[in-house]
């Protein structure tokens, strides 16, 4: 305010300087005028750097927050929100858009505020100095103020459109890099970049067309401020001739218009640059407007001594983007400690269960508990702060392997950390690298190994210590070795608590407590594998059909480095059927 205030004091000095040396031949009034107009610059330059500092010290500070917010906001957002929308598109929020926001608070505001007060206060000072020349002067804001609203609505809904396209190419970008592995060994690379080089094209056509309306604007305003200050000079200029005004008075009178002017195109170009900021804006607060779908109630129970009694009751679910239901009336019982193992074809619904479990997703009938308390009513803190989920494909964040497993429990010691490393299978395999718990793992552990990242994930678990453990076919991916170190660290991993196993490879859930069978989303079958073997049901025919594909591909694997198979516990000659042979442990 005071900086903006101050231009409009220096076109009266001018004026009076113009005067003293044309009219009057006064050389003190003009070092007299020259010396104040010198000091209220000296004081503005101090007023300007805080105005500078202030608004972009703010600036960026609300940026900060708000990248921090969204992404709080994000991480608390439900599952459902992140399997309709691409990665790519949500980095493009936080990037793009919030970067859009910044120059705007920053930078637009400063300006408009400091144009907003030049612009009122030269207003009024030039009706005080000379009624009939302003009210010349403000013949274009009519005009000024339709092309306004045009084109500013045109621009909004442009930069809308481009920074649309432009997370969508973000997107595209997001995946090829995630993907690149595939996308090298398919030789897609041209058609990656083709892929990506058409958003960015689609993107760029936008922004090209709200830089054209831009340019229409600006151009527009220009034409009519400038028109604005011919128009003074050529009626002043007459008034100065009758002796009607004094030169100095039309030096003022053109300053004042000129300062005018200069805020009135400060202005418009703000307000186009405040259309394009629009379409950012909304996108970020649409973002953050997205209600989770998983939210515990208020006065959630937040549980403190957990059995980890697990029971699902009637549960019925489907995702939203389809109508068949994935699981259908599904009545299970886990008592506290015990093994569930829960096995069947592909889209059977064993993942899907295992997650509403973990309650990433709430069922449509039914509830699931947890020691009798429904999930739906218990602090999402408190549930998920019991459980552990150890998956087929283990994410690992960069960093080193000790902070992998410290991820289960922040606070941690290190030697809490080399202790569940150990019941992992993974400390010597750790203390192999030179850098050892220190050894940097890189992005989703792309420098370890299949086995070696399970085994990390499986530290991981250990360290957490939870009472309800989801093991989502976390050997399937592995080769015999691998497994056996794997599997033995799973059985450390699985005392004394509440395990569901999500089972492809069926050699490895013999020992389970309950198998469970799922087929169109329904438990056909439950039982030990013995009880379930003699049914001659659905399962027999999954082990048999397995135990075919393993005697087809060459001689039985050993279930450890130097464990030999042991011989087979069944047999069956059902027409039908190849000889099933099962691995007890």
């Amino acid at each position: 305010m005071v900086a903006a205030g101050l231009s409009l004091v220096y076109p009266k000095y001018f004026g009076l300087v113009i005067d003293a040396a044309m009219s009057s031949h006064d050389p003190r009034a003009i070092d007299r005028h020259t010396a104040v107009l010198v000091a209220i610059f000296a004081v503005q330059a101090g007023f300007v750097f805080f105005r500078h500092y202030l608004f972009g010290a703010v600036g960026e500070r609300v940026v900060a927050d708000l990248r921090v917010d969204l992404y709080r906001h994000m991480v608390r957002l439900s599952q459902s929100f992140f399997h309709s929308r691409r990665t790519g598109e949500l980095l493009s929020r936080l990037g793009e858009d919030v970067s859009k926001i910044h120059g705007t608070i920053s930078s637009d505001l400063s300006i408009a505020a400091r144009s907003l007060v030049t612009l009122i206060g030269g207003i009024v000072i030039l009706f005080f100095t000379n009624a009939y020349l302003t009210a010349v002067m403000l013949a274009v804001v009519p005009p000024l103020s339709i092309a306004t609203v045009y084109y500013g609505r045109r621009i909004r809904r442009l930069a809308r459109e481009a920074r649309d396209k432009l997370a969508e190419a973000n997107a595209a970008l997001q995946e090829g890099i995630t993907g690149i592995e595939t996308v090298q060994a398919f030789t897609r690379e041209d058609h990656e970049v083709d892929r990506y080089q058409h958003g960015i094209d689609e993107a760029l056509d936008r922004f090209i067309r709200k830089v054209r309306a831009n340019a229409w604007f600006m151009a527009n305003s220009t034409l009519l401020a400038a028109c604005a200050i011919a128009g003074i000079f050529w009626l002043g200029g007459n008034m100065v001739a009758t002796g009607q005004i004094s030169a100095g008075e039309l030096a003022e009178f053109a300053l004042y218009t000129m300062l005018v002017a200069s805020s009135v195109a400060a202005i418009a170009s703000i307000w186009a640059n405040l259309q394009g900021a629009v379409g950012a804006t909304t996108r970020v607060f649409e973002l953050l407007d997205t209600h989770p779908d998983i939210v515990a109630p208020p006065g959630a129970t937040i549980l403190d001594d957990i059995r980890g009694a697990v029971r699902l009751e009637g549960v019925s679910f489907a995702y939203s983007q389809r109508d068949t239901e994935v699981l259908q009336d599904i009545d299970l019982e886990i008592a506290p400690g015990r093994s569930c193992a829960v096995v069947g074809a592909s889209g059977s619904g064993k993942t899907t269960l295992s997650r509403l479990v973990l309650r990433f997703h709430d069922p449509q009938r039914g509830r699931v508990t947890l020691d009798g308390h429904d999930l739906r009513n218990i602090d999402l803190d408190s549930l998920r702060g019991c459980m552990a989920l150890v998956s087929q494909e283990p994410v690992l964040f960069s960093g080193t392997v000790a902070e992998n497993i410290r991820y289960g429990r922040l606070d941690a010691t290190d030697d809490e950390v080399r202790a569940a490393a150990e019941r992992a299978n993974a400390h010597d395999f750790i203390c192999g690298f030179p850098q050892g718990y220190a050894t940097l793992v890189g992005e989703r552990g792309v420098q370890l190994s299949g086995g070696q990242r399970q085994r990390v994930a499986i530290a991981r678990a250990i360290l957490r210590d939870p009472k309800v453990l989801v093991l989502d076919e976390a050997t399937s991916a592995l080769d015999a070795q691998s497994e056996g170190a794997v599997q033995e660290a799973l059985e450390h991993l699985q005392e004394g608590r509440t395990t569901i196993i999500i089972a492809h490879r069926l050699s490895t859930i013999f020992g389970a407590d309950r198998i469970v069978v799922l087929e169109g989303g329904r438990i056909v079958e439950q039982g030990t594998h013995a009880e379930l073997i003699a049914c001659q049901g659905t399962y027999a025919r999954l082990v048999a059909r397995q135990s075919a594909a393993a005697h087809a591909s060459g001689p039985p694997a050993q279930v450890g480095p130097t464990e030999p198979v042991p011989a087979p516990i069944v047999a069956d000659n059902t027409p039908g059927l190849q000889p099933i042979v099962a691995v007890q442990g």
